[in-house]
């Protein structure tokens, strides 16, 4: 199992999208929850936006913060799902160097034990793109929950051992030459 190490914590800049044709930042619910637990955490709000379910829209504000050096992780809510306005997954896929398989596999396992094959119902997904950690979950407050509280909190937490993503997201960028995560050592 996992344990914390005593080591200075490292807080990262996070950005969170709101995909979302209907929300407003006042009644935006999973993308408060994210705010809020990004913050309690220890880590910093980088920015925070609302787009409609539209790829270029979608796209275009990713590509903004994963060309931000200030910014080390995107996180996004809403799109994931299967209607035809759901496009959070074909708008950011293609902007990952590499996929993190293991985020869906993780968040599914979590996802099952409160909701059951409900989950089946997300394509909740993960990635690399431009040095940056991108991680795309459901619309829905309680997924963000979990994905925060289970999964999140912990990968992005420099003394969460065995490991984590803090530690390496210095090396994320070896072939860009940027840097990122100023404090974090592998």
């Amino acid at each position: 199992m996992s344990e914390i190490i005593d080591k200075p914590f490292v807080p990262l800049n996070i950005a969170v999208l709101t995909v979302s044709d209907t929300r407003t930042l006042a009644d935006d619910r999973s993308g408060t929850t994210l705010a809020e637990r990004i913050e309690a955490a220890g880590h910093r709000l980088g920015d925070r936006a609302i787009v409609p379910d539209d790829v270029p829209a979608i796209r275009g504000k990713v590509e903004g913060w994963i060309a931000d050096k200030a910014i080390d992780v995107v996180i996004t809510t809403g799109g994931t799902g299967f209607t035809g306005r759901d496009v959070t997954p074909e708008a950011l896929e293609p902007l990952f160097e590499k996929r993190m398989e293991g985020f869906s596999t993780v968040f599914h396992m979590v996802s099952y034990r409160k909701i059951g094959t409900s989950t089946l119902q997300s394509r909740a997904t993960a990635g690399v793109a431009n040095a940056t950690y991108v991680f795309c979950l459901p619309g829905s407050p309680g997924a963000c929950r979990d994905a925060w509280d289970e999964i999140l909190v912990h990968q992005l937490d420099v003394r969460h051992k065995p490991c984590n993503f803090v530690e390496i997201l210095p090396r994320l960028d070896e072939h860009l030459k940027r840097a990122k995560a100023k404090g974090a050592t592998v």
